[in-house]
């Protein structure tokens, strides 16, 4: 059992941006090794596995809080799904100057009508034990037996905190609407997300800075950082370079240069 929030560093690139990986509502922060290995030449990735049990029985706010407790502040982080409003709250803390999401939502509205029943994500975490099934439908394609725990909920304690965080979602307030604040941004979506549409992709940059780039993976399910995990990081590489502190050192004198 996992009673705080546990962090996997991953050695990187010690002048690049300190990044934080979030999953998914029932999924572990293990999903998001084959990005962050992607990931080290330009940043210092960090795996979250969220706490479990009945003490872990907290919506969205009340975990970043877990979060921001362990990490501290950071430069980015790359959420997957319900991680996105984790992201959302922490980033409208200032407790991240960056946020990517990876087929997420900062509101349950930003979903669609399916939004209304994402309570319904614990019951059937407990009720329908996913398996490989559920997995390789969330992937967009097969998932080995071994990797099966990196997407869905497998044990029982790991269902049974499901079912009590997804039923505290609707139990807080949402995240604060990002689209006013100083926060880089980036979106990607699966065209194959059964779970979070691609529909939802307009819905959720309409909530964030104006001009976040939004990219639509081809053949991507729900976790395109497990499954698409190269074109993920092509696409994170360049964001994340001009999160790095020489990046903004450069940035910051142009905006002097074009001032003076």
């Amino acid at each position: 059992m996992r009673r705080t929030v546990e962090l996997t560093d991953i050695a990187g690139n010690d002048e690049g941006p300190r990044v934080l990986l979030l999953p998914g509502l029932g999924a572990r922060g293990s999903g998001f090794r084959e990005l962050a290995l992607r990931l080290t030449d330009v940043a210092r990735p960090t795996l979250v596995e969220y706490p479990e049990g009945e003490h872990a029985a907290c919506g969205a706010r009340a975990l970043a809080e877990q979060v921001l407790r362990v990490t501290g502040r950071v430069d980015a982080v790359v959420a997957s799904s319900f991680g996105g409003m984790v992201a959302a709250h922490l980033a409208a803390g200032g407790a991240a100057r960056g946020v990517a999401f990876l087929g997420a939502f900062t509101r349950t509205s930003h979903v669609g009508p399916r939004g209304r029943l994402i309570a319904m994500m614990g019951p059937i975490a407990v009720l329908g034990r996913p398996g490989r099934v559920a997995a390789s439908l969330a992937a967009w394609r097969p998932v080995p037996s071994a990797q099966v725990a990196d997407v869905v909920p497998t044990t029982a304690l790991e269902r049974l905190t499901t079912l009590r965080r997804a039923f505290s979602i609707h139990a807080e307030p949402p995240p604060p609407d990002l689209r006013p604040l100083k926060v880089s941004c980036l979106c990607i979506q699966g065209d194959r997300d059964v779970l979070v549409p691609p529909s939802s992709l307009e819905r959720l940059a309409a909530s964030l800075p104006e001009g976040t780039p939004r990219h639509l993976l081809r053949g991507a399910g729900h976790v395109p950082y497990f499954s698409h995990p190269e074109e993920c990081a092509r696409l994170l590489t360049p964001w994340l370079q001009a999160l790095a502190p020489a990046g903004l050192a450069a940035l910051a004198a142009s905006d002097v240069g074009s001032a003076a």
